[in-house]
């Protein structure tokens, strides 16, 4: 395989592998999370997801064509399962989601998405949402031969494995593919993935 996405993702390999080893990472994979890092986690996430969802609709507003316009349209859908789950996590776990308010961590990366959609082009755009689309779709994938079927984890596991969201994550690299390689596209990436991990760093610590 070849093309901008490829290259960006190996760039950033040093990141990948801060995010595989991360202790909350592993104790999903082996079920030894603390409970309360987790929903304290999905807390975190719902909010992000939501401001996610907001920059693909911005890639949609700012789409010049329609194939950029229906892929942006299929991944803000795919967000919307996401917000689901932890939908689903929040009422089984007694988290109200309509109380959460951002930690740091949460809202640096809040605040660079929807400024970078905002302001950047459909290009910076795409730059800066896939490494969480592909990462997580990475971590899916390298877990679930790992994770215990019978782990409260096992369902977050098998949501980023799943073909369904790669397949999100490959509609999201194939318009980033279609990008100009720029120097701030390189830039807006790496921050991206740098974001990431200081998001696990953060559902870690709880701070």
């Amino acid at each position: 395989m070849s093309g901008l996405a490829v290259r960006l993702w190996a760039e950033n390999a040093d990141l990948v592998a801060a995010a595989l080893a991360h202790p909350f990472v592993t104790g999903i994979a082996d079920g030894t999370l603390p409970r309360e890092r987790f929903a304290g986690y999905v807390a975190q996430d719902a909010f992000f997801l939501e401001a996610f969802a907001r920059g693909y609709a911005l890639g949609v507003a700012h789409s010049t064509d329609r194939a950029g316009l229906d892929a942006f349209a299929d991944l803000l859908a795919g967000v919307r399962g996401e917000l689901r789950l932890h939908d689903s996590y929040a009422g089984r776990w007694g988290i109200d989601l309509a109380t959460v308010q951002p930690l740091l961590a949460t809202s640096a990366y809040t605040d660079f998405l929807l400024a970078t959609a905002s302001l950047g082009g459909t290009a910076l755009t795409c730059a800066a949402m896939t490494p969480c689309m592909r990462l997580y779709a990475f971590l899916g994938q390298t877990l679930a031969p790992r994770v215990d079927p019978g782990s409260g984890y096992a369902e977050w596991v098998t949501t980023y494995a799943d073909d369904a969201f790669e397949e999100l994550a490959g509609t999201l690299e194939r318009l980033l593919d279609a990008a100009a390689d720029t120097p701030e596209v390189h830039r807006a990436y790496r921050r991206a993935m740098q974001l990431e991990v200081g998001f696990f760093d953060a559902a870690w610590s709880g701070a």
